[in-house]
């Protein structure tokens, strides 16, 4: 058990009871932490269950609003909710699956947890095996599947491993998301995490022909491409600009240099922008230098995590301020560029007095990009509180730093 609450069939019928869940609706407002110490239990629901469900439906409301909007959705320990995929990755990665194997495919799930990837890559796949060994994670999963309307979907309580050891048909994909070894601490290497893949990757190529894993955004994808076989593309996917996952997409066979995409998406997992690159274009890119023109570049987290420095100031014309410094600048528009695009104002000194004058109500959004103080340190010095339609964006160039009075334009 992995810090799951046990449900006994009597809880579950309790806790599926109309009364009972529309307590859970009635309160999913309110703090969870004072219904655990403040509500009686109801119909034998001990509170702390009660808080937990609330709980994981206000977590449901943005992150799984397919799950918020179902009826009778059960939650699990906030843990396992908190290392599902959120609906918008989820939904890219049945558009991977869609666009890259042909139709009725079967597809195993070696990781299946809560159960919410297996749930949309049911949607493009003819079968879906969801393999979990906490047998009680892997009912609440087939519970909120059936009343999700999800009817290809079969279940195995058992290690990604022993089901592999003993599986024998042939499959068209597989897909893992290797855990943490250890909750909360950050992982860097696929050697950190379980199923080990690179141990794994072997055998499952005899089975299947595609590979798609997850991994955490910090872990080190040149380190990953010297460890998985068959990589054909990389997918670093942020949503609403805060990177969350990358996958890598691999298919029996392959041998060519990895297509690395970077992609933005919204809460519904549609693309606002992606970019394209390898990562010998990126190595080969010569980069051009300069000093502040009339516009700056900060490009979308997607792409700062993919390391696409030099390809994307190729791509885009654009100046790069400092080798260390990822903001790019140029003086023609370039609306295109996948990430927030400023006007520089002018130049000015880092000093109260200065600032002030051309920032009379003392607001300002502070940025800072390879700058001696960080935003907070800037602010707290420049006497300046946040808000108001202005950037300050402090930055260093090839000779100097600079701070840039800056208004937004995308």
């Amino acid at each position: 058990m992995r810090g799951l609450y046990f449900y006994s069939m009597d809880i579950w019928q309790a806790l599926l009871q109309q009364d009972v869940q529309q307590f859970i609706f009635d309160n999913e407002q309110v703090d969870a932490h004072s219904v655990s110490l403040h509500q009686k239990s109801l119909h034998n629901i001990p509170s702390s269950l009660l808080a937990a469900q609330i709980l994981g439906r206000q977590k449901a409301r943005t992150k799984l609003p397919s799950y918020y909007q179902g009826k009778n959705i059960l939650y699990p320990a906030s843990l396992n909710l908190e290392q599902s995929s959120s609906e918008a990755t989820a939904i890219f990665k049945s558009k991977i699956i869609a666009s890259n194997v042909r139709s009725k495919t079967s597809l195993i799930d070696l990781t299946g947890g809560f159960g919410v990837d297996s749930f949309f890559l049911s949607r493009v796949a003819n079968t879906v095996i969801h393999v979990e060994p906490d047998s009680e994670l892997q009912r609440i999963a087939a519970h909120n599947h059936k009343q999700l309307g999800a009817s290809t979907i079969s279940y195995e309580s058992k290690t990604a491993e022993v089901l592999v050891d003993s599986f024998q048909e042939k499959v068209d994909v597989f897909y893992i998301d290797p855990a943490r070894r250890k909750a909360g601490q950050k992982v860097f290497a696929f050697a950190d995490c379980e199923p080990n893949i690179e141990t794994l990757q072997h055998k499952l190529f005899s089975l299947g022909t595609y590979l798609l894993i997850k991994a955490a955004p910090l872990l080190d994808i040149s380190m990953a491409l010297h460890q998985l076989q068959f990589v054909r593309k990389v997918f670093v996917v942020a949503v609403e600009n805060e990177c969350k996952e990358v996958l890598f997409w691999c298919e029996r066979g392959f041998a060519g240099d990895p297509e690395i995409k970077a992609v933005s998406l919204n809460n519904f997992g549609e693309e606002r922008s992606s970019f394209s690159f390898t990562q010998k274009n990126e190595q080969a890119s010569q980069v051009k230098f300069g000093e502040p023109g009339q516009y700056l570049y900060e490009p979308n987290s997607a792409i700062l995590k993919a390391g696409a420095f030099k390809t994307i100031a190729k791509t885009f014309d654009l100046f790069k301020l400092a080798p260390s410094t990822h903001l790019y600048t140029s003086h023609t528009l370039h609306t295109s560029f996948p990430g927030r695009i400023f006007k520089l104002e002018t130049l000015v000194k880092a000093d109260t007095k200065s600032v002030h004058a051309l920032l009379p109500e003392a607001k300002a959004n502070v940025l800072t990009r390879n700058y001696p103080l960080k935003p907070e340190e800037l602010k707290k010095k420049l006497k300046l509180k946040d808000g108001g339609e202005k950037y300050l964006i402090g930055f260093s160039g090839q000779t100097a730093k600079h701070l840039a009075l800056c208004s937004r334009l995308q």
